[in-house]
């Protein structure tokens, strides 16, 4: 039997904001995935969840604030492969937000752009292709969910 010392782990959290159709991504602003496309995310502090983590995020790298309990789990990420740096497991978290939602470059992006979210490029940083994917196949489930609540009482 080898003694082997404990794999590092890092938690993050990430966050799929949409705009009617669109998603908000950031353009990586340094290594890895440079100038790619990603998600609005990063480290979870000390002493702070991940849904705190990822509306700290979202405001920190775009400017789109939304309150934390107004985040949905998408899912969470923990392939040992999905970042060159280590190993990282993050927390995707979806928010919605209303048409005239604006954003801009904060932290870590040197740019922001909104893309449609069925077709967000095939070169976007980590696996955030597959977050994209998992967050577009709840969100019909969610739509259908609003819509019914919404429905008088009988």
């Amino acid at each position: 039997m080898t003694d082997t010392a404990p794999e590092p782990i890092r938690y993050t959290a990430d966050v799929v904001c949409v705009r009617g159709a669109d998603v908000l991504l950031i353009e990586r602003g340094w290594p890895p995935h440079q100038g790619k496309l990603a998600l609005p995310g990063g480290h979870v502090d000390e002493g702070e969840t991940s849904r705190n983590a990822a509306a700290r995020e979202l405001l920190e790298e775009t400017g789109v604030a939304v309150a934390p309990d107004d985040l949905v789990l998408v899912g969470v990420y923990d392939a040992p492969a999905r970042d060159p740096c280590g190993r990282y497991v993050s927390v995707a978290y979806l928010a919605r937000v209303p048409a005239d939602t604006t954003a801009r470059a904060g932290t870590d992006a040197t740019a922001v752009r909104w893309k449609p979210l069925n077709n967000p490029g095939d070169d976007l940083a980590f696996d955030h292709g597959l977050i994209l994917k998992d967050a577009g196949r709840q969100m019909p489930a969610q739509d259908h969910a609003a819509q019914c609540r919404a429905l008088p009482k009988p």
